[in-house]
């Protein structure tokens, strides 16, 4: 039997993270994790060989992905702390690794690499002149994904847009719309009604990172590819369908305060990030998936109401 293919997943207990590597098993891929504490990473899922580690240090991880022909990168500083010092030397490790390991990287990219001038419709070599600090962090990011092409160490990099899923984390669904651990009684829209949006359901981005793994013949070496994910078309229909999962289709939609964000920004992290990216609320701002439907034919789709009620389910917001 020929031997299965491994796979290195940072930040396996994450959201995105944690959907790759599931998928990656059910694919038949051995998945390795690197984590500080890999007894208790364990619980969270027992079919990832979890190792001891730290993605701040290159030799953790280079010895982490040693056979691996995979290294999916989906590790970012906790609650949005520290990102200038934190998440270029985390790339730089691995790239490292993957040099050593001969494996291609695989990252969730995001929109907010993407100023103003590039909307409403991006596609992968829209122009990228960022507004925020993290921003302008996650295209020195990719520029150095990019330049290590030329080296041999290939990559891949799906952007989308706003993530939502079942899983709790630092998200606009999960910690702006609704609150995890409660039913959820009223919702707080961030956006303005008239002004789309996009979204992106968590197992719909793994499964097209999945689908697109599963055609690495067909990838360069630095692949770029934009989902169209969720397209809230008027801002209010990712609200409704909170409320049709909750059986309450007169639930409160409130706005997001964002004066409150203002005011809270210097001692709340979330709060100061999410500030920076206002801009992204308050115009239409959506991804051209042309390049993708061109290599897949059709991209992983769940219906929304089926991917809202599982989230809110997820989330611990439905009543039992």
């Amino acid at each position: 039997m020929a031997q299965q293919k491994l796979a290195l997943v940072l930040g396996a207990t994450g959201g995105i993270g944690g959907e790759v590597a599931r998928g990656l098993l059910a694919r038949g891929w051995r998945v390795r994790a690197l984590h500080r504490n890999p007894v208790r990473a364990a619980q969270h899922c027992g079919d990832i060989a979890w190792v001891p580690g730290d993605a701040m240090r290159q030799a953790d991880v280079v010895a982490a992905a040693a056979g691996a022909a995979l290294i999916v990168h989906a590790v970012n500083p906790p609650g949005y702390r520290h990102w200038d010092r934190l998440v270029l030397p985390m790339i730089d490790n691995t790239i490292a690794a993957a040099q050593a390991a001969g494996a291609r990287i695989v990252l969730p990219g995001t929109v907010y690499k993407y100023g103003p001038d590039a909307v409403p419709l991006i596609a992968e070599d829209a122009p990228q002149h960022p507004v925020t600090r993290k921003g302008a962090i996650r295209v020195a990011l990719e520029a150095r994904l990019e330049a290590a092409a030329a080296r041999g160490v290939r990559s891949l990099i799906v952007r989308a847009g706003d993530y939502f899923g079942p899983t709790p984390g630092s998200s606009w669904f999960s910690q702006g719309m609704v609150r995890p651990g409660r039913p959820a009684t009223s919702i707080s829209a961030p956006g303005r009604a008239g002004v789309g949006h996009q979204w992106a359901y968590l197992p719909d981005v793994a499964e097209t990172m999945l689908q697109l793994i599963d055609r690495e013949d067909l990838l360069p070496p630095f692949a770029r590819f934009h989902m169209a994910g969720h397209w809230d078309a008027d801002g209010t229909q990712m609200a409704a369908a909170i409320a049709r999962a909750v059986g309450r289709p007169g639930l409160r939609v409130r706005a997001f305060p964002w004066w409150l964000a203002t005011l809270a920004a210097p001692f709340v992290p979330f709060l100061r990030e999410v500030q920076e990216v206002a801009y992204l609320w308050r115009r239409p701002v959506r991804m051209s998936n042309a390049r993708l439907l061109a290599v897949l034919g059709r991209e992983p789709h769940t219906p929304l109401d089926i991917a809202v009620r599982t989230t809110l389910a997820g989330l611990g917001c439905l009543d039992r």
